[in-house]
């Protein structure tokens, strides 16, 4: 029982929509990482100069003060180190950013896949009448270089 769990195992392992998952999920990652560091290192920065130095990493409300009672604190890090409970909006500021960066660059990059799908479905139908005509008599779509059609057995070489 325990060699058909390990032998069906590496069927699913290295079947092709697996690996291809794998590849999405490596690629996915490091495209987050890529957009985090957009949010916070070229984004926020003029956001913050623009909203009066306003760091959103650091943007938090202490619900509980912490052992040591080191009010007010200057930072997140700093309260989180004394133990504080607090309310990160500033996080959830950024990791939102980043979504919605993240999903305009998915909806540009489908928008643009689709647009060239399009076109090349278009030009293939393009080929494809082009390779095809109708027979006069009963109006099937034939290939173009037939001279008898193939449904009604008209002559169409005149």
């Amino acid at each position: 029982m325990f060699k058909s769990f390990i032998s069906e195992f590496k069927k699913f392992a290295v079947r092709g929509n697996v690996i291809d998952m794998a590849v999405g999920i490596i690629i996915g990652a490091a495209f987050g990482k890529i957009v985090d560091s957009l949010v916070k290192d070229i984004l926020m920065p003029p956001l913050s100069l623009l909203m009066g130095k306003l760091d959103f990493s650091n943007l938090f409300f202490v619900l509980k003060d912490g052992a040591n009672l080191k009010r007010p604190y200057v930072s997140l890090q700093q309260a989180l180190d004394d133990g504080a409970i607090t309310l990160n909006l500033g996080n959830f500021l950024n990791a939102s950013i980043s979504f919605f960066i993240v999903a305009f660059a998915v909806f540009v990059l489908v928008k643009a896949i689709n647009e060239i799908r399009e076109k090349i479905d278009k030009q293939e139908a393009k080929a494809m009448k082009t390779k095809i005509k109708i027979c006069p008599y009963c109006c099937s779509e034939i290939d173009a270089k037939a001279v008898k059609c193939p449904y009604c057995t008209s002559d169409l070489s005149s």
